[in-house]
């Protein structure tokens, strides 16, 4: 819903129907589902409302929690709980109750060695097995997609130069090294993917 005192994000409510739409089948045999960079909830809250089997489970640094928080509440879903913090770089992760994670439009903001911390953490946030979708644009062997997301990578780098669209093979090699396979690559509206990985793990 639109709250005019909170955040809002247009993105999330251009993509969260395509999204929803594969989340249907990726997640049809999940029940915990943890949001890593829930940012505004928009994701959480529409995706809670619609996937009525899970509980979607939203997290956010502690700094952006509040807002986050207050759009849950206002949201009032029985299977979406308020958000808890989570900073990936720090040694506290919530406890591995979740089968499946969903994040979108992360890695991009996050630097290149914090991306590679996000995948090392998996094993730590899920139990197995376990599904895995992530959402955003990506590059393939090092080349852009599309003039768009050149001149969004630029924009990106212009703000930090640490940030930037993730070529998929790199992401995918850190996703198997954590013991999960790419089971399929989704073509997502506005030049964006969204990968779904099964964990290899019993």
């Amino acid at each position: 819903m639109l709250y005019p005192d909170l955040p809002y994000s247009q993105a999330c409510e251009n993509n969260k129907a395509a999204i929803l739409a594969v989340l249907h089948q990726a997640f049809a045999a999940s029940s915990k589902v943890l949001e890593v960079g829930s940012g505004t909830g928009q994701h959480a809250e529409y995706f809670a409302s619609h996937l009525a089997h899970l509980t979607w489970q939203a997290s956010e640094q502690p700094q952006y929690l509040a807002p986050l928080a207050e759009r849950l509440r206002r949201a009032g879903l029985a299977n979406l709980p308020l958000p808890v913090a989570l900073d990936i770089c720090q040694d506290t992760v919530p406890k591995p109750a979740f089968d499946a994670l969903f994040s979108a439009n992360t890695l991009h903001i996050m630097p290149w060695n914090v991306v590679k911390q996000f995948f090392s953490r998996l094993n730590q946030l899920l139990c197995q097995p376990a599904t895995l979708c992530i959402y955003g644009p990506f590059n393939y062997n090092g080349n852009f997609t599309s003039d768009s997301n050149r001149l969004f990578d630029q924009s990106l780098k212009s703000r930090d130069p640490a940030m930037g669209i993730r070529d998929c093979a790199a992401v995918v090699a850190l996703a198997a090294a954590e013991g999960f396979t790419l089971q399929q690559d989704h073509s997502m509206p506005a030049n964006n993917r969204l990968l779904q990985f099964v964990s290899s793990k019993p």
